[in-house]
């Protein structure tokens, strides 16, 4: 989900609260805080030799002691318009960040209304080979081959 189509439901549900549904079907705790609203740049080279770029924006979860913390969408969608230039475009997809044991990052993928709350539905991040026509199976990591 980009950022633009994360404003459109935060906008279209202003007076809702905001629940993350995790993939495992699991809640990030009601009472969560969003700390950091960020523009993500990674540039990297695959396994291939490809030079790649990935942007993000990436909104940081950090849940607190105050249990009786409750973030509506209209709030949030005000620290969207204070990140201003924090973000070069609103075609950005947004993740969510969040640390139950380990930090993990989560896309977005929907949202819906359930029983008055705005639910934004997360979906798994994975890891992949991105020079699958030089790294194939039983190929890659021999001597000789181009791929690491």
């Amino acid at each position: 989900m980009s950022i633009n189509d994360f404003l459109t439901e935060l906008r279209a549900h202003a007076e809702k609260p905001v629940r993350l549904l995790l993939p495992d079907g699991g809640w990030i705790p009601a009472h969560f805080h969003i700390t950091e609203a960020g523009h993500v740049l990674k540039r990297f080279i695959d396994c291939g030799g490809t030079r790649r770029a990935q942007e993000t924006c990436l909104l940081q979860t950090w849940v607190n002691d105050d249990v009786d913390h409750r973030l509506h969408a209209d709030k949030l969608a005000v620290i969207f318009d204070q990140a201003g230039d924090v973000m070069p475009h609103h075609g950005l997809p947004v993740e969510i960040e969040y640390e139950d044991g380990v930090v993990a990052q989560f896309p977005v993928e929907g949202a819906e209304v359930i029983d008055g709350l705005l639910v934004f539905r997360c979906g798994w991040k994975h890891t992949d080979c991105l020079a699958r026509g030089i790294c194939l199976p039983g190929e890659c990591c021999t001597l000789g081959s181009q791929c690491c």
